[in-house]
């Protein structure tokens, strides 16, 4: 059975999946430009967003309260 070959997500170049190490990427490059269209919020799961509450934060505390 011949190994399975499938595309980067990132640049659709074809790969072996067995011995890619960046998989499902093809490269660090590739997976890093993915990482950073999810930080960028470029790709999101789509859904309704989740509802604001008031209040439910914790409170911020100054460096000085950390004592």
């Amino acid at each position: 059975m011949s190994p399975a070959r499938v595309n980067c997500p990132t640049c659709q170049r074809e790969l072996a999946w067995d011995t890619a190490p960046f998989r499902p990427f093809c490269s660090e490059r590739c997976r890093l430009m993915d990482l950073g269209a999810w930080l960028s919020e470029q790709h999101a799961i789509p859904g309704e967003a989740a509802p604001r509450q008031e209040g439910s934060a914790p409170p911020e505390q100054s460096p000085k309260d950390c004592t």
